[in-house]
C-alpha cells in the first residue's frame, strides 16, 4: 500500500494563499489517481480537488478558480495551491492516492484555518 504524508498546513488571513504537499512512498507504481479532500468540523469529508495519472483534474465548484492541483511523478508528490482563501475553507485537508485493486490510501491530515 501507499503511504502518504502531507504538510504546509497553517494559519493564513483571508484572502491569502497556501501550498499543501502530499509525499508518497511505497508501492507508487500502481496508483491510478490522487488529490485532496477536507472536513470542516461538523461537516463531512468533501472532495477538494483530484488528478489522475493522466493528469485530467477535478474541482469542488466551491475551489475552482482558485486551487490547483498538481503532480510532479519523479518527487511522487502532489501539490494542492491554494489562492484568494476564505474562512469558508477551514478544514482538515487530507491527501488520498487510488490505485488497482486496493483500497484508497489516506493521509493523516494537514489543519487549514483562515482567519476573517
Amino acid at each position: 500500500q501507499v503511504q502518504l504524508v502531507e504538510s504546509g498546513g497553517g494559519l493564513v488571513q483571508a484572502g491569502g494563499s497556501l501550498r499543501l504537499s502530499c509525499a508518497a512512498s511505497g508501492d507508487i507504481f500502481k496508483i491510478k489517481g490522487v488529490g485532496w479532500y477536507r472536513q470542516a468540523p461538523g461537516k463531512q469529508r468533501e472532495l477538494v480537488a483530484g488528478i489522475t495519472s493522466g493528469g485530467s483534474t477535478t474541482y469542488a465548484d466551491s475551489v475552482k478558480g482558485r486551487f490547483t492541483i498538481s503532480r510532479d511523478n519523479a518527487k511522487n508528490t502532489v501539490y494542492l495551491e491554494m489562492k484568494s482563501l476564505n474562512p469558508e475553507d477551514t478544514a482538515v485537508y487530507y491527501c488520498y492516492a487510488d490505485q488497482f485493486f486496493r483500497p484508497r490510501s489516506w493521509g493523516q491530515g494537514t489543519q487549514v484555518t483562515v482567519s476573517s
